[in-house]
């Protein structure tokens, strides 16, 4: 048993070691020992080498991008390359903001109470350009219970792009950022940007299976309208007292006007109520949670339009709240000056390679995934913290090339941490996972 433990732990912290380095000059010019495994929270956003600028000749996208080992640190104008503007009956406009936001590069699920999006900014695009969520900030009768969309309610006052700017000159998208990408037809959308829990924002399409095979798809909204032509009851069924009624549905308060007007059904669509899902993309051959861009099938945004009312994951301090998206970049930081808009860690089945198990914590149950490059002989075990075998899921079973999932059940197993992993004749890769009752 110990030389099994031994052996067990030894071939992890090996695989766990292969990470190589590099030197680099960090933000006070210092040299730094700096992990040279440049991820998508780094590469992906769009960044200004050549002196561009947007709205009123301000400098426009990203102007530069930081990292660590912890949070890549991102600055902005908040200011688009593409042309903005007019904003019709709005008063507002589009100034620098001088952001630095700060985005976790171990995002991690919130398991106990979601956090909601509140009004102001909520993510920031690759253009360095933030988003809002779906309210403005009236809601009927000041009561706060039926809450405007101002996806609807604002609408006259965005520009071609889909946004405007608010009081403080802050220019926002709320809905998909047309301006930004184009969806091509059978092509994964690329990574738009980041919600501030560290999770990526998608464009439209991606693969039909959360495993990363099939079809490439237009992502469906789970929301739908409800049936109604009275506002007296709210979306989880509760009836409220006359006095908090809403307006009756009619021309000047038609169905969608208030966010409480839409409800959220298990299965409609490909995305849970915060508007996102666990699946294999380019990006993350290993999978990731992610957030989409809603539309219906004539490209017009839908309801949640980009991140729902709850963030999935724990959000990084300093990027929401009064005076926020104006953190301090640590001198041991390094800026990543490489190639941008460039799909780095591109999925590819042809690779061996073995994914995080969802949902991660579990209870009792999880889905390993893993991904076989060509034909092959293909052992999965799960072992328990002590390096003790617990259960062999697949032994030597002939495993053709491609994607494959299993179930695992942990119902008999107690909670704890468990290890998993892949052996082919040339690969094996080992992972954890938590088992949380």
């Amino acid at each position: 048993m110990r030389k099994l433990l031994f052996l067990f732990l030894s071939s992890l912290s090996f695989a766990l070691s292969q990470q190589s380095t590099n030197l680099f000059l960090g933000k006070a010019g210092n040299p730094l020992i700096a992990d040279t495994t440049i991820t998508p929270e780094i590469y992906s956003w769009r960044r200004n080498t050549t002196g561009a600028v947007g709205y009123n000749n301000i400098p426009a996208d990203v102007q530069h991008v930081f990292y660590a080992s912890d949070y890549v640190y991102v600055s902005s104008t908040n200011i688009p390359s593409y042309h903005i503007g007019p904003w019709n009956g709005n008063p507002n406009v589009a100034s620098n903001q001088n952001f630095t936001f700060k985005i976790t590069r171990t995002p991690t699920q919130n398991t106990g109470t979601k956090t909601a999006t509140s009004l102001g900014h909520i993510g920031v695009l690759s253009n360095g350009v933030t988003i809002f969520n779906a309210k403005d900030a009236m809601s009927y009768n000041n009561q706060n219970i039926w809450h405007q969309n101002a996806v609807v309610v604002e609408a006259p006052s965005f520009d071609t792009c889909f946004g405007h700017p608010q009081q403080h000159g802050e220019y926002h998208h709320h809905q998909n950022p047309k301006c930004l990408y184009t969806p091509i037809p059978n092509e994964h959308s690329p990574i738009v940007g980041y919600a501030f829990d560290g999770f990526p924002l998608y464009g439209s399409n991606a693969f039909a299976n959360t495993n990363g095979t099939g079809n490439i798809v237009r992502m469906k909204t789970s929301f739908r309208k409800r049936n109604i032509t009275q506002r007296r009851t709210l979306p989880n069924g509760t009836i409220l007292p006359s006095n908090q009624y809403g307006p009756n549905i009619s021309t000047q308060y038609p169905l969608g006007y208030y966010i409480e007007d839409y409800e959220f059904v298990i299965g409609l669509g490909d995305l849970d109520s915060l508007n996102g899902r666990f699946s294999v993309t380019p990006e993350y051959p290993n999978g990731t949670y992610a957030y989409f861009a809603t539309m219906d099938s004539s490209g017009i945004p839908v309801y949640p339009y980009l991140i729902g009312p709850y963030y999935f994951g724990i959000v990084t301090a300093g990027n929401t709240g009064p005076n926020s998206g104006h953190n301090t970049i640590p001198d041991s930081a390094v800026e990543y000056t490489g190639t941008t808009g460039v799909r780095e860690n591109n999925f590819s089945p042809s690779k061996f390679s073995l994914l995080q198990n969802y949902p991660n914590p579990f209870n009792p149950t999880t889905k390993l995934s893993f991904v076989i490059g060509h034909s092959s002989l293909v052992n999965l075990t799960v072992y328990n913290i002590l390096g003790k075998e617990i259960a062999t899921l697949i032994h030597n079973g002939l495993t053709d090339e491609g994607m494959h999932e299993i179930e695992f059940d942990a119902t008999s197993l107690p909670s704890g941490l468990y290890f998993y992993r892949l052996q082919t004749e040339k690969f094996s890769e080992t992972k954890k996972m938590v088992l949380l009752k």
